[in-house]
């Protein structure tokens, strides 16, 4: 009777589970396509924002015209409040930052350095807009070029001299990623300590050299960077 009872189940769950295991299957199908649906429309309602932002800082730059200069002023105030919804940021305080920006739109500029000590630890900043870590790291003014702002930018928050010795990549933020409503370009520098004395400015809660492995909460995608930089500097002393 046992033998029989067992033969049953097995044959039972012989026939029914291949059936499962097709559910299954398809159950995780949906859900990636869902997934990958989801982030295909966010990304298309990103780039549509984008676009109405552009639009109306364009036309609020250029335009002469009262009634086409409050049309303007209207697409600004929608993005600016769908950009809020997305990042979290007050919708007056995105509609501030854009206004500033009038003129032809293109991605801002931020620029990091990645300096080592001779021990291989690399300098980090425990920022006061955040409290997080990231590297010595600030916007590219009008009429400077990266290494430029890089140096000024050591220069203020660290009390250092320093000039740029290799690029160590390219990084590229969207709209929405880490909370932020324009696209911005990173270059990312190794640096070469020339002299001064390190200090803490008011812009930094400290500034301290660490093994970036030890680091946990990092300022946006800083830590991705500070591997990157680790592993540049590596192989620069593996191959020379």
């Amino acid at each position: 009777m046992c033998g029989d009872l067992n033969d049953r189940y097995i044959n039972i769950y012989a026939i029914h589970l291949p059936r499962l295991r097709a559910r299954r299957i398809e159950r995780v199908k949906k859900r990636e396509k869902g997934s990958i649906f989801s982030r295909y429309m966010k990304k298309n309602y990103l780039d549509l924002l984008d676009a109405i932002r552009q639009i109306a800082q364009l036309g609020l730059n250029y335009s002469k015209d009262p009634y086409d200069l409050e049309r303007y002023r209207r697409l600004m105030e929608l993005a600016a409040g769908a950009y809020s919804d997305i990042t979290g940021l007050e919708s007056p305080e995105i509609k501030a930052r854009f206004t500033r920006e009038l003129g032809y739109i293109t991605a801002k500029v931020g620029v990091q350095g990645a300096l080592f000590d001779e021990t291989g630890r690399l300098l980090l900043e425990k920022r006061k807009d955040d409290g997080l870590w990231g590297m010595p790291a600030g916007w590219v003014e009008t009429g400077e070029t990266p290494a430029d702002a890089l140096v000024r930018e050591f220069r203020e928050e660290t009390g250092m001299e320093v000039e740029t010795v290799a690029l160590i990549g390219l990084y590229t933020r969207l709209p929405g990623e880490y909370a932020q409503p324009h696209t911005s370009i990173h270059p990312v520098y190794l640096c070469r300590y020339v002299s001064g004395t390190l200090r803490v400015s008011h812009e930094s809660l400290a500034m301290e050299y660490h093994d970036p492995a030890t680091i946990v909460h990092w300022h946006k995608d800083h830590g991705l960077q500070a591997e990157d930089a680790v592993r540049y500097r590596m192989d620069l002393v593996k191959f020379g």
